[in-house]
């Protein structure tokens, strides 16, 4: 169910509702009708809340509602998300998965990341370019009830460095099976990095590297030696890739089914083609129409491979 700018006025709602998603857009800070939807929400799983100031009622009748959250986003809220997530790490003990974009604090982060009591934490999602700093990854690689993480998304994170992630490798070394660092300089600034995750990490399955742009081949391979385990990758617009990049997906990733190399500058037509050919898993790629020759869409279609342009 969703939500959008709603104020709602009724006590007739007395009785425990079922709903278990829902998504609030909007909601302002001097909005206050929602505290009796907050009570009657006890099997809620799913909370989104889009671009809020407020929550629309009080914390003591939000929390009513958060025992038996899985999933929770919020995306542009950063009025409201020291409360969320310092009752979230008090109240929810069955927390999956947790996405952060566009607004936070530093110490309501790591108040939830030193405190969250749940032990069931999978997937983290993080779009903080001033907000996430290595004592929050420190945290998290401390805290016990993080070594089930299986997910870890970073984008545009401009203040961790090599330090907090390899911290993170070490502690994450045999459960991690997904990893972005989407836009995140820490990636072209610390050269040897990709390598000691790629050492840590030999259990990714997916791996996100798109949209860094100085990122080259040398540190990419030195990566992808180690990580014979991917299904999915994803390099879109990282300009600084070559041809190379692609013969050692074909080399050290034999398990690779969907791969993006779309805006990778570097990268030509030739070998899109002779990697098309020889990636024996291959399901899906993305890649500009410009670098497909008749060949290569020969062999896609031959061997069902869907081709987005």
């Amino acid at each position: 169910m969703n939500f959008q700018n709603g104020v709602f006025e009724s006590d007739d709602f007395d009785k425990e509702l079922g709903l278990e998603s829902l998504c609030f857009e909007g909601i302002r800070g001097d909005d206050w009708g929602i505290g009796w939807l907050w009570k009657r929400c006890k099997n809620l799983k799913k909370l989104k809340l889009l671009s809020c100031q407020g929550i629309g009622g009080s914390y003591s009748s939000f929390v009513q509602c958060l025992q038996g959250i899985q999933q929770i986003e919020l995306k542009t809220c950063r009025s409201v998300v020291d409360g969320v997530l310092l009752n979230l790490a008090q109240h929810c003990n069955s927390l999956e998965s947790l996405l952060v974009h566009d607004g936070g604090s530093r110490e309501g982060l790591l108040h939830f990341f030193s405190n969250c009591s749940s032990n069931n934490l999978h997937k983290l999602d993080f779009r903080l370019p001033m907000d996430l700093e290595n004592n929050h990854l420190f945290a998290i690689a401390m805290a016990t009830n993080f070594r089930g993480l299986s997910s870890l998304r970073l984008q545009s994170c401009c203040l961790v460095t090599g330090e907090g992630l390899k911290a993170l490798g070490v502690a994450m070394s045999n459960g991690l099976e997904e990893l972005a660092l989407i836009n995140c300089d820490v990636v072209e600034r610390e050269k040897g990095l990709l390598a000691t995750l790629g050492q840590h990490l030999r259990q990714l399955k997916k791996l996100d590297l798109s949209h860094n742009e100085m990122l080259f081949d040398k540190d990419f391979v030195s990566m992808l030696v180690s990580c014979i385990h991917l299904v999915d990758l994803k390099v879109r617009g990282c300009k600084g890739l070559t041809s190379l990049a692609l013969v050692t997906m074909v080399r050290s990733c034999k398990r690779l089914e969907n791969v993006d190399v779309m805006h990778c500058l570097g990268i030509e037509s030739k070998a899109i083609e002779l990697f098309v050919k020889n990636c024996s898993h291959l399901r899906r790629l993305e890649v500009e129409e410009s670098k497909l020759s008749d060949a290569a869409k020969m062999w896609a279609s031959n061997k069902f491979i869907e081709l987005v342009l």
